[in-house]
């Protein structure tokens, strides 16, 4: 299990399988709701996350274990809806509060 101060995240990718659509809103709606702390939030395809600069991968559950495969020591949090996600909110809440966050 990986763990980061939600205080050190500066960085966030949205892994999906193919870089369009459902990823690309997830990430704007993030970068929307992180723009005061300066978190810069961008979408990758899954099978590139080692070319990414992240502290923090969001990805859904269905993509979790190629996700975690691919950047085994970074936190890799699984979500299960697009939009509306607890697991999404809890993520933003504990940027916002400095709080730490660890994968699943």
């Amino acid at each position: 299990m990986a763990t980061i101060s939600g205080a050190s995240v500066k960085n966030i990718v949205v892994a999906c399988e193919a870089g369009m659509g459902s990823s690309v809103m997830v990430a704007k709606q993030l970068a929307k709701q992180l723009k005061a702390q300066e978190v810069s939030v961008t979408h990758s395809p899954v099978n590139q996350l080692t070319e990414t600069e992240h502290d923090l991968v969001l990805c859904h559950r269905g993509l979790g274990s190629r996700a975690k495969q691919a950047v085994p020591n970074s936190v890799v949090i699984m979500f299960d809806m697009f939009l509306g996600d607890l697991k999404i909110a809890e993520v933003v809440s504990r940027i916002k509060s400095g709080d730490d966050i660890s994968d699943d």
